[in-house]
């Protein structure tokens, strides 16, 4: 899933995504470093693709260490970018002033209209330079609630892949990065274009879903106590229809009680814990297992494939059947 506020500017009559200047921070990560340099450092002429002018620069040319503990060396300067096209900035280390020469390279990209991406934590970069202030945002769902806390003036998503608002576009985290990048070659040059990177990267052109969808969600490791019983029959009882009087009486309790106790000590309702665990269910089912949706809507107490499918797209920004291509395992689907 994605959120977009399109920019008035994109004309794939004339496109303006010709020179990319891809900016090496310090402790930059080399996946997302990576992923920038596949998408718009390779000519792809011969299959039809598109071809980028393409350039790495550094706020201080020379040695630039990367997360990974080696150095890359980067020769040209941020003078390459006065012209660019794209500014594309990958996840390093968040911590940290942030280099003035960035900051006036994004700012002078910003006001003549070019595109800015970010991948992961590039967004910080972003964030510090105050381009993102009253903007809508994604990077990686480890690192939200900090991007959200440090700058409340920005809108952050953590369930996306990646969000455009106007020529800025944040991707989440590590292969996100792709999502967002390919994303941008669609909206600039067709679907086309995107599909040949694509292709090349052997990825598919446009994911469906968020970033909810690879996040694990254990159980707590050590429930309350006082309703561990009652929580483990409700794992053995997600088929039926619980209701919360039901849950009470299992649980000696008033209904009231049980539902205002359950929420002290587990943090949520009884209803919201029922369906995360029925979707863990559903989940491990559509991996592991070649049931149909109906079957596991109903093993999972969703009732029905269309109420499982409202679940799923509501919470973890995909449906059942996308999930399934997405996670199955590869004995099952071959």
């Amino acid at each position: 899933m994605l959120h977009l506020l399109l920019p008035p500017f994109a004309d794939r009559e004339n496109p303006m995504l010709k020179k990319v200047v891809l900016i090496a921070l310090p402790h930059v990560a080399p996946f997302e470093f990576g992923v920038i340099c596949e998408v718009f450092g390779i000519d792809r002429a011969d299959m039809g693709g598109p071809t980028f002018d393409f350039t790495i620069a550094a706020a201080e040319p020379g040695p630039i260490p990367t997360s990974m503990g080696y150095d890359m060396m980067i020769m040209n300067d941020l003078g390459t970018a006065a012209d660019a096209d794209l500014i594309a900035i990958p996840a390093h280390m968040i911590d940290g002033d942030v280099h003035p020469e960035v900051l006036r390279v994004l700012h002078e990209a910003n006001d003549r209209g070019a595109w800015i991406l970010t991948v992961c934590s590039g967004a910080f970069t972003l964030a510090k330079s105050g381009l993102l202030n009253g903007k809508r945002a994604a990077t990686h769902w480890m690192h939200a609630d900090r991007l959200a806390r440090e700058f409340p003036e920005i809108e952050v998503d953590p369930d996306v892949l990646f969000v455009q608002d106007g020529n800025i576009i944040t991707g989440a985290g590590t292969a996100a990065g792709i999502d967002a990048a390919l994303h941008l070659v669609r909206t600039e040059l067709g679907a086309a274009a995107a599909n040949v990177i694509a292709r090349r990267m052997v990825v598919p052109p446009q994911r469906a879903g968020g970033q909810a969808q690879f996040i694990a969600a254990p159980m707590p490791a050590e429930p309350s106590d006082s309703f561990a019983g009652v929580t483990e029959w409700m794992l053995e009882n997600l088929d039926r229809d619980l209701s919360v009087d039901e849950l009470a009486r299992k649980a000696l309790m008033s209904s009231r009680t049980f539902a205002r106790r359950f929420r002290a000590d587990l943090g949520t309702t009884p209803a919201a814990w029922l369906n995360k665990q029925r979707l863990m269910r559903a989940q491990h089912l559509l991996e592991e297992t070649t049931l149909g949706l109906e079957a596991i809507a109903s093993e999972t107490g969703f009732g029905s494939a269309a109420v499982m499918r409202h679940h799923f797209v509501k919470t973890l920004q995909t449906t059942p059947a996308n999930y399934r291509r997405t996670f199955c395992v590869r004995e099952l689907v071959s």
